[in-house]
């Protein structure tokens, strides 16, 4: 809650994780197995690494600019596959620019990216840059690995928008494309264009002698010119020569080390090594009409074993395999599941399908999207970079069947299936997976799109994809957050450089090669799409100029108010959103989906809004009526045990399954669940409709309502944001002032049907954010005590008279007109009960915990917080006392405590005197207590 917020980065320790585990109701505890049905909870939770021995490659980014001397110091890549070549030999191939960026032996690379580090430690968000952390061989530089005519040395892509900043992105499709790769058992067929010619490239490694050199097996088609493959660069050579098929480039004064560039016999490629500018080893390759072959070694060690090296260079070359029909299956088993259905409580409940946890790899199931077939069978992806194929999903749920169908991908966190084709959007870009030989995994993971440019900022992610009805997909880009250690310039405040395409809402059309950018100028976008009426929605993170949670109608040309992700440079105005949500009840949004189909009951053909903080769904409504667009939302509570972030529509059952996992702060301390939201049947009691009119608002319900209503049942307050650079915002009166208005309703009344109600109040005005509060009896005797928040853009003439009411007498607005703003609510005694009340309603709680948890918390523990010593991102120290939480409360910015973030909003007119004087009372009182129950 207070500037003692932000992203921990200490280590509590396990035992702490398990007791949280257990006691939030961990929603990976439990599975049950076709073959040992039972329990497992958190203690017996086994893990195996994050990188898999037997599968040949994951998806990274990789900062190689400190290898040491005679190595390239410009070498750094957002879009790399490291490859395991056996006996310890590893390389990373840059994608974007077709580049072996480094070789190395040893260790594989650190796990440190945001998937990774938080794989076993799950609420983790330390992530680091990618290092080589063992013995690096060879690398080359932010260049292009391939070139046409000669060598080229010189990075081909577009300048960055920003002066002296890195260049980001792939090459230009006529010089070269990368195509996708191929897995054949433990190896790697790499496959890409430069110019017009085909190439396929199977990394290797071979030892001699206790030395590893490197293999590139190549083979060429449609080659119409001469090519050049750069093999590697070497910043401090004394001398160079070439004996044959091999070149040499010597280090050192005394000429003791050696790299070398060798071509092996038999091959059918015409290929001769070559150095260039005694720094740059280099491979002409002649031009090849038909499909041709040959290998090329790349070795770097003691000069004294260069005669072992050319005694190696005197083998053969090996055709390649057949690659093309698929090879053999990784995981050939399929795990069965037993899933949970909810009781009939409400309209709406959450059935949950477990998570395959006891799976033979022993890997982590993260699930961050879902996708279904026609047939009723789903794909699933996560977070770690898996796809599984999901069958069995029907009413009772007791066989639910789970198969790995993919693995290596980049931070994936959505997916799609199109005409029985699988779609997966990562920092890669959008891969399209294929199945060569129907043994139910994919083989070749194809580059449909690469088109959007990516750095390797960790906060730029590769957000959200939907399929459009026009054949397009449309892509949301995480803006460039200053979260993270950071490889690019501070540009504003919360954010970094980045590449063009952070904080962005673009279209992919159909092709995969071609793009439109939609709307620039959001945080952290995600989206939701109609499938049938194309009709595209965001939501944004709140944060740095963005004051709270939005929700937006997507137009093209659009831009959202945060001048570091703007892309433009027309200072164009900020489009207003479809509604604001205030931080107590929205704090983190992720995205949106579109309830089709006729069973659903009262949500069918509604918005529904994902939550990842509360966590839960929200029903969006439009406000028809209006000429600027604008809505509101009402939270559908469920059983939510884990974030929601994605989810989508089952074309079998007609209902809303969901997923999510949990890493960046949320209420619920769940780690992942895929749920199916059910209707029931029951009676829904949320609001269906609104309006916003200068006579007051309307309200329409699913079931009638008890006709005695009065004006005490509901209650009306209104406030605006500031958008400014710091965290979030407080709450505005109209005049500027900090604070909300409550705002009388002079009259209320029921439609005929008893289905809407309209409440007349005095003095509507255009406002960011309004709150209608109430407690009413349907006519069935239940009681609903509920809030509905809105925005009004634009306020619409009421249609009362003759209409769905009766009677209604808007002179009781002019008798209120004028009038003093009515009381506030009466303030309560400041007392530790209402502090503790407090903390948990304004989602305190989300961010802290009362004891000692970290875990899980963007903000450091309560107990023992009061008059400890705080140390400062600035070097200063002080005192958590009485001052210090107030303003921590109000101005969280002014202090950041060392080792955090600031992401927290500041409570100016959202907390009363009183208030705060309560919150600190309820720290005090966690002073020095029992650490609190997990």
């Amino acid at each position: 809650m207070f500037n003692i917020l932000g992203l921990s980065k200490k280590y509590i320790g396990g035992l702490i994780l398990l007791i949280i585990l257990l006691g939030s109701g961990f929603i990976l505890t439990a599975y049950t197995d076709k073959n040992n049905s039972g329990t497992v909870h958190a203690d017996s939770l086994q893990l195996n690494p994050f990188v898999e021995p037997d599968f040949p490659f994951i998806s990274t980014s990789l900062d190689a600019r400190k290898l040491g001397s005679h190595f390239p110091n410009d070498n750094i890549s957002a879009r790399s596959l490291a490859l395991q070549l056996g006996d310890s030999a590893y390389a990373c191939f840059d994608t974007d620019l077709l580049r072996w960026s480094v070789g190395w032996t040893g260790k594989f690379l650190p796990m440190v990216l945001m998937a990774q580090i938080s794989y076993k430690d799950f609420f983790n968000k330390n992530n680091k840059i990618t290092t080589v952390t063992g013995d690096p061989k060879i690398a080359t530089g932010s260049y292009a690995g391939w070139s046409e005519g000669k060598p080229d040395f010189k990075d081909p892509r577009e300048e960055p928008e920003i002066a002296n900043e890195i260049k980001w992105g792939a090459m230009p499709p006529e010089k070269a494309r990368w195509n996708g790769v191929y897995v054949y058992g433990r190896k790697s067929v790499l496959h890409y264009n430069v110019g017009k010619a085909s190439i396929f490239e199977m990394p290797e490694s071979m030892r001699f002698e206790n030395e590893t050199a490197f293999v590139r097996k190549i083979q060429i088609e449609n080659a119409d010119k001469e090519l050049y493959l750069t093999a590697a660069e070497i910043t401090d050579a004394s001398a160079g020569e070439v004996k044959g098929k091999i070149a040499f480039i010597y280090h050192g004064s005394s000429k003791d080390t050696v790299t070398a560039v060798a071509v092996l016999g038999k091959g059918s490629l015409d290929m001769q090594p070559e150095v260039n500018n005694n720094r740059y080893l280099t491979v002409r390759i002649s031009s090849a009409s038909k499909k041709e072959e040959g290998t090329i070694l790349i070795w770097k060690g003691p000069a004294s074993k260069k005669k072992a090296f050319e005694k190696l260079c005197k083998k053969k070359h090996t055709a390649f395999p057949d690659f093309k029909k698929g090879g053999q299956p990784h995981w050939a088993q399929t795990v069965t599941t037993s899933g949970e259905s909810a009781p009939d409580t409400a309209a709406y409940v959450t059935d949950k399908l477990t998570l395959p946890l006891n799976n033979p790899w022993k890997r982590n199931v993260r699930l961050a999207d879902i996708s279904f077939y026609d047939s009723g069978h789903a794909a699933g992806v996560t977070f770690e970079g898996d796809v599984w194929m999901i069958e069995g999903i029907d009413k009772n749920l007791k066989n639910i069947r789970w198969k790995r169908f993919a693995s290596g991908l980049h931070e994936p966190m959505s997916i799609e299936v199109v005409r029985d084709t699988v779609y997966v959007f990562g920092r890669e870009g959008i891969v399209r997976l294929h199945d060569l030989n129907n043994d139910g995994e994919a083989d070749y993971y194809e580059n449909f799109s690469n088109v959007v440019v990516q750095s390797p900022e960790s906060r730029e992610w590769a957000a959200d994809m939907v399929y459009g009805p026009d054949g397009s997909f449309y892509v949301a880009k995480g803006g460039t957050q200053s979260n993270g250690p950071g490889v690019t310039s501070q540009i504003a405040k919360g954010f970094r450089a980045g590449s063009k395409h952070n904080g962005t809402i673009l279209k992919i059309l159909p092709d995969g090669r071609s793009f439109e950018v939609i709307a620039t100028g959001l945080r952290g976008p995600y989206i939701g799409m109609h499938p049938e009426k194309g009709t595209l929605t965001a939501s944004d993170q709140q944060g740095n100029f963005v004051p709270s949670t939005p929700i937006y109608l997507i137009k093209k040309g659009d831009y959202y108010g945060v001048p570091a992700s703007a892309h433009r440079k027309d200072n164009p105005p900020i489009a207003p959103p479809l509604t604001w949500i205030p931080h107590r009840a929205d704090r983190s949004s992720i995205s949106q989906v579109w309830i089709t189909g006729n069973k659903m009951g009262p949500l069918n053909e509604n918005l529904i809004h994902f939550s990842f903080a509360h966590p839960g769904l929200f029903r969006v409504l439009i406000d028809s009526a209006a000429k600027i667009t604008q809505g509101g939302v009402s939270f559908i509570q469920a059983d939510y045990p884990a974030p929601t972030s994605k989810g989508a529509m089952n074309p079998v059952d007609g209902q809303l399954y969901v997923t999510g996992f949990n890493l960046w702060g949320s209420s619920s301390k769940g780690i992942s669940a895929l749920l199916r939201l059910r209707y029931t049947g029951k009676p829904m009691y949320l609001p269906n409709q609104f309006q916003a009119a200068r006579q007051g608002i309307v309200l329409g319900f699913d079931t009638a309502l008890d006709a005695n209503l009065s004006v005490s049942d509901f209650a009306v307050k209104r406030w605006n944001y500031k958008r400014t650079e710091e965290y979030g915002s407080g709450h505005f009166k109209l005049d500027g002032t900090s604070g909300e208005e409550t705002l009388d309703v002079a009259g209320v009344y029921l439609s005929s049907d008893r289905k809407k109600v309209l409440l007349l109040v005095p003095d509507m005005q255009e406002v960011m954010q309004m709150e209608v509060a109430y407690r009413i009896k349907a006519s069935d005797g239940k009681i609903s005590s509920d809030r509905f928040w809105f925005t009004i853009n634009n306020l619409s003439d009421l249609k009362a008279q003759g209409g769905d009411f009766k009677n209604v007498d808007l002179s009781l607005l002019e008798k209120k007109k004028g009038q003093p703003e009515p009381e506030s609510r009466k303030e309560l005694t400041a007392s530790v009960e209402n502090g503790k009340d407090i903390f948990q309603k304004m989602a305190c709680a989300g961010c802290h915990s009362a004891g000692l948890v970290t875990k899980g918390m963007y903000g450091p523990p309560f107990q023992n917080l009061y008059k400890s010593e705080r140390h400062f991102e600035d070097g200063s120290i002080g005192i958590a006392d009485e001052k210090y939480i107030r303003e921590s409360i109000l101005t969280p910015s002014v202090k950041i405590v060392k080792g955090y973030n600031e992401e927290m909003p500041s409570f100016v007119g959202i907390l009363s005197e009183t208030d705060i004087e309560s919150v600190t009372l309820y720290i005090k009182s966690l002073k020095k207590q029992d650490p609190e129950k997990r």
